[in-house]
């Protein structure tokens, strides 16, 4: 953009520019009008004459700098003065250089060839994500200005949409943060070459939607779409995105299936500042990680309602640890071969002092993603083990206590804390099961095999939990250090009406005993699926046909009562 009192000289100026390779011209003649135009147009560049009438470039260069959306444009001052004052009070508004009229073609030349190569260097460190390339927060939150100051001038609509890659924390966790970096890298690619995709285009209107996607943080990415009929294209381009993401990532020799959630909020009617533009697409992105993940949702007052009231659940959270407002049930294993209760399963629940007793399906994602699972998961293995030696102590039995491990907590950083508040309990450590997940055997296995190593020295026993959901197989498991595998509920739930399952299930068990692995079955509600699994030599099993998770008084009556009578 040039701003010149002097049409005839912008003209020659531009003429010769536009031999040089550049386009895209601005001039502005009537000084007035410059900040109007720098606001809606925000060139790469401004050329800014200083003496002009009404409005003098002095003027225009101040308003410049103390705009957040223009402070950063280069200015080269156009000037006849050639006294120190004035290049010194420029300077000190901010001017990057200086050109004395009348001025030198090759000269103007080079100095914009330099300005704007820095400017580039400068904006590729301030506006660009060093991983992925995209443009980051601080640029696309320029954009979104910007859109939505030219919506209000010409009364047009603004769609955000923001994706979260779903899960991508425990991804995170178990793969490394190396491997984590290449997943997002390659989802960087797949979303930016998505919005490229020819039927986008057409359906749209337009080839350029690449520029306006940006990662603003972590594993979040957003897609701003200006104008035209941005609900219906915003609902088009989700659906496109969440279809690419559905193929294999290959990350370090792994086959990696990652699913993303999105959240679409629209100017003017969802929010009218671009700060709670965002909230509410955060929010509406919140709501489809509850829907259920691998969908989008687009922002609505019912969705605010529910963000609040996840904000307030977290804030009571931590209140909750602070006051130990958590309580342990325990469900009872059951050995197949003497009937009699040999352990139990410690599961956590939340005694609220308004709602009563919560269910972790309540607390527990949010517990995950505001970073409080390994606090609640201390408390709870502390808790389950003291627990456990008290029975010990009274006779009742020397019973194995099996406790959840998240994963958050299976690292070298919450581990060790972990165990020390189990150890804390005073109980021998030899009956202290730790159940993890598959997944988190999963990416950088020699790392996890030094953690499960670091835990049997110390004598807990390791359980693989929910076998058969993840990605793993007992060939694969015969490397970890494992004593015991629990078939998922999904297995058992049609046995043995269903020949399928009942052949995974035997197989399942003939292999875990063939790598000296003792095997649990749960989610045991009928005694056609009792005789099952003992016909097939299943170890133990738990599920409500013997009995639900019991409050810790109800335990013992019920272990009294149920070994007694045997």
């Amino acid at each position: 953009m040039m701003v010149d009192d002097e049409p005839i000289l912008m003209e020659i100026l531009q003429s010769f520019l536009e031999d040089e390779g550049y386009q895209n011209f601005i001039n502005i003649e009537d000084s007035t009008l410059a900040m109007e135009r720098l606001k809606l147009d925000q060139p790469d560049i401004l050329l800014l004459d200083l003496k002009m009438p009404i409005v003098n470039g002095f003027d225009i260069l101040k308003e410049v700098r103390a705009h957040d959306l223009l402070k950063r444009i280069p200015v080269i001052v156009l000037t006849s003065a050639s006294d120190a004052a004035t290049k010194l009070k420029a300077l000190e508004l901010g001017a990057t250089d200086f050109l004395a009229k009348p001025v030198d073609a090759s000269e103007l030349g080079l100095r914009l060839r330099n300005t704007l190569t820095v400017k580039a260097y400068q904006d590729q460190l301030a506006f660009y994500d060093t991983l992925t390339g995209l443009p980051n927060r601080a640029r696309f939150m320029d954009r979104l200005d910007w859109a939505l100051m030219n919506a209000i001038r010409y009364k047009h609509s603004v769609a955000v949409m923001n994706l979260s890659v779903d899960r991508f924390k425990e991804i995170n966790d178990t793969l490394g943060p190396k491997s984590g970096d290449l997943l997002l890298q390659q989802v960087a690619d797949r979303l930016s070459g998505a919005v490229r995709f020819s039927d986008v285009i057409s359906h749209t209107g337009r080839d350029d939607l690449w520029q306006n996607m940006a990662r603003i943080s972590g594993d979040e990415f957003t897609l701003l779409l200006p104008g035209g009929s941005v609900a219906e294209d915003a609902a088009y381009i989700a659906k496109r995105l969440l279809e690419v993401m559905k193929d294999v990532f290959f990350i370090n020799g792994h086959d990696i299936f990652v699913t993303a959630s999105i959240g679409i909020a629209v100017y003017p009617n969802d929010a009218e500042t671009a700060d709670t533009l965002m909230k509410n697409t955060s929010a509406a992105t919140e709501y489809a990680k509850h829907k259920g993940r691998d969908n989008y949702q687009f922002y609505s007052k019912d969705i605010n309602n529910k963000a609040k009231e996840r904000l307030l659940i977290e804030s009571e959270l931590r209140r909750a640890i602070e006051k130990e407002e958590f309580v342990v049930h325990y469900q009872p294993k059951i050995n197949t071969q003497t009937a009699l209760v040999t352990g139990m399963e410690a599961l956590v629940r939340w005694q609220h002092p308004v709602k009563g007793l919560l269910s972790p399906f309540y607390f527990i994602e949010i517990a995950e993603k505001s970073g409080l699972i390994p606090a609640i998961g201390e408390w709870v293995i502390h808790e389950a083990c003291r627990q456990n030696k008290e029975w010990q102590d009274q006779g009742l039995g020397h019973f194995t206590i099996s406790v959840n491990v998240s994963p958050q907590q299976f690292n070298a950083k919450h581990i060790e804390k972990t165990m020390e508040a189990a150890i804390s309990s005073g109980m021998d450590m030899q009956y202290l099961i730790i159940e993890i997940t598959e997944g988190m055997l999963m990416g950088d296995e020699e790392r996890a095999i030094e953690v499960m190593k670091e835990i049997r020295k110390q004598g807990p026993l390791l359980s693989i939990d929910d076998f058969g959901t993840g990605y793993s197989s007992l060939s694969y498991l015969k490397r970890f250090p494992l004593n015991e595998l629990k078939v998922d509920r999904a297995f058992i739930i049609d046995v043995p009406e269903k020949r399928d399952d009942c052949a995974i299930v035997r197989a399942i068990v003939a292999m875990a005993h063939s790598l000296e692995l003792s095997v649990v079955a749960e989610g045991i509600e009928n005694s056609e699926q009792l005789e099952f699994l003992k016909g097939i030599g299943c170890d133990v099993i738990q599920g409500f046909y013997f009995s639900k998770p019991l409050p810790a008084d109800e335990f013992e009556q019920y272990v009294l009562t149920k070994n007694k009578s045997m």
